[in-house]
């Protein structure tokens, strides 16, 4: 069924009130009212296979907007995204976003048919480590528990005690009753819990595997030091997946749902954000009397998602497309995961 003249204006006119004020775009558009008729026709087509497959689009927050907030009925950071993939009953979960992503929602929700995009979306923190290594890992590490960063595989997660977000790592791992840690598999976060833990007073031994995050470890202290010079009164705003001298020169440091919290509640002149670009996109639409400075970098397995291949895979996914993992993996990741949400802080 093709969508009438009339519902396409109203759709481009829809979809201009969220993104006239998005200018961090990687491909340089301009949103303005024709590149949002461009674009509702599939919109539109999405809206509407997602009401006849009974199917739910979660968005993570680094998506480009025109998925955000075109067709998206979930958006947020990791541990939202996750607790939504417990919640919804819908006979297919699209997660547009990685694949870690879509095996967590598979983990959670493991009767709902589960797909991606595009199957090459994957992630250089979840790559970095296999449930074999971890496994190895463990062997000489025996009486550690392992925390597993929710940017690992369903391996991994399997072999861990208990999953962690960027929002809840300090919390969870404060509150464990074992001293030695072994943290997967982000080497930068493990060093700022390190960091945090020494703060809190907490004695723990953290020991870390050694997996980045290539958009993250891309920033330097100089690039602090040259944007504080260039624009007085800047807030700097990093992930904990940065370097620990980038989170030491930032003036807040959070998950991306406590970034956006934090800039939307703050009111300085000007903002660094030391994140994927997506982030900024959603600031720009959500807060955009807020002036933001540049600094953010992208990530290449985020921007593989596109509205065109989430149209195609809710039409007729390809096998490739389909989450399909282990029973005995899953019921185990699934224990891995259940224990952060029951150690995770309430408020």
């Amino acid at each position: 069924m093709t969508a009438t003249d009339d519902a396409i204006e109203l759709e481009a006119e829809r979809l201009l009130r969220s993104l006239m004020h998005v200018d961090c775009d990687p491909h340089g558009k301009t949103w303005n009212l024709a590149t949002c008729r461009a674009i509702a026709p599939l919109t539109l087509e999405i809206n509407r296979l997602k009401a006849e497959r009974d199917a739910v689009i979660l968005a993570h927050s680094y998506l480009e907007p025109e998925i955000i907030y075109g067709v998206a009925d979930f958006r947020g950071d990791s541990y939202f995204l996750s607790m939504k993939a417990r919640e919804v009953r819908a006979k297919v979960i699209l997660f547009a976003g990685v694949v870690f992503m879509a095996e967590t929602a598979k983990i959670l929700s493991p009767e709902a048919t589960v797909i991606v995009p595009d199957r090459g979306s994957g992630c250089s923190l979840a790559d970095s480590l296999t449930g074999d290594q971890l496994r190895r890992l463990k062997s000489l590490y025996p009486d550690a528990t392992v925390v597993c960063y929710i940017n690992s595989t369903a391996d991994v997660k399997a072999e861990s005690d208990v999953c962690v977000t960027s929002g809840n790592v300090y919390h969870i791992v404060e509150h464990l009753p074992a001293r030695r840690i072994l943290f997967v598999p982000d080497r930068l976060m493990g060093d700022n819990l390190r960091a945090e833990m020494k703060r809190r007073g907490a004695d723990k031994e953290i020991i870390t595997s050694d997996g980045t995050c290539m958009v993250h470890d891309q920033f330097s202290p100089a690039d602090i030091a040259e944007a504080r010079e260039r624009y007085p009164g800047l807030k700097v705003v990093a992930h904990p997946e940065c370097p620990p001298a980038v989170a030491a020169a930032a003036d807040f440091v959070g998950s991306t749902g406590a970034m956006m919290k934090y800039v939307k509640n703050s009111g300085a002149p000007y903002y660094l954000m030391l994140t994927e670009c997506g982030l900024v996109g959603r600031l720009q639409v959500e807060s955009p009397e807020k002036a933001f400075i540049g600094g953010c970098r992208l990530c290449p397995y985020m921007k593989l998602n596109s509205l065109e291949k989430v149209r195609d895979a809710l039409k007729a996914p390809r096998p490739d497309q389909i989450i399909t993992l282990d029973e005995g993996v899953r019921r185990r990741a699934a224990h891995c995961i259940d224990r952060m949400f029951e150690l995770s802080p309430t408020d």
